[in-house]
């Protein structure tokens, strides 16, 4: 990972490098990692952490740089509520000043003080204007009260825009991999029907499908099993 300076780290320099380095990143993982370290060196906070938005699923804890933050998260994913979850829903950027006075999630806020977190400031990771857009919230976290100013928000939000493309174009691009990935088991599989039981392509695809189907398993698991085993599924 690269070390960008902490002296100008909100210069339009470290900033092109740092999408440099997320355009580079090979995968999911590594992205968010490199949006984490970024903000310990570009704002005042002493913790950071980003949660993906999984389809029908919770939350995914992505990345943190201390387990505090993945008390933090794991708080508001458990009960469904707090900042966290309504910068996720509303696409909306939630600031706490003071955990110890702010009453919008008395509970949460009670744990986050007793943790030693005071300030939190978290940033929708948006890639377009519906809520199916939003991919994410990226958390900064701060142990002294009314730590983040406004130009810390305005730098949130730009390595939020940054971090929001970058994680939606590595998830495609693993989206991508995983289905040649699948193709090429299924073509795999469809050989071994087709020299087995002496079948044309149609006729072993559609032997795959059934499988599939009245296993209730997807296409891409059946095909490995088959590969796997020399078996279909039962």
């Amino acid at each position: 990972m690269a070390d960008f300076e902490v002296a100008a780290p909100t210069s339009a320099d470290a900033f092109a490098r740092l999408a440099i380095e997320l355009h580079d990143a090979p995968s999911v993982e590594e992205t968010v990692d490199a949006v984490v370290q970024f903000a310990l060196q570009a704002l005042n906070c002493m913790y950071a952490g980003v949660i993906l938005s999984t389809r029908g699923q919770q939350p995914e804890v992505a990345a943190v740089t201390d387990p505090v933050v993945t008390d933090a998260y794991g708080l508001q994913i458990s009960s469904d509520n707090g900042p966290l979850i309504t910068a996720l829903r509303n696409r909306t950027t939630v600031l706490i000043r003071d955990t110890s006075t702010d009453d919008r999630w008395p509970e949460w806020a009670a744990k986050m003080t007793a943790l030693g977190i005071r300030s939190v400031l978290d940033v929708p990771l948006a890639t377009g204007y519906s809520s199916r857009a939003t991919v994410g919230v990226l958390g900064l976290y701060s142990a002294q009260p009314d730590a983040f100013t406004a130009d810390d928000e305005a730098i949130a939000h730009i390595l939020a825009r940054h971090a929001s493309v970058a994680v939606a174009s590595a998830r495609h691009e693993e989206t991508m991999t995983q289905a040649v990935d699948a193709r090429k088991l299924v073509g795999q599989a469809m050989g071994i029907l087709m020299e087995r039981f002496d079948v044309d392509a149609d006729r072993a695809f559609a032997i795959l499908k059934r499988y599939s189907q009245d296993t209730n398993t997807k296409l891409r698991d059946v095909a490995q099993q088959l590969i796997d085993t020399r078996k279909l599924p039962h």
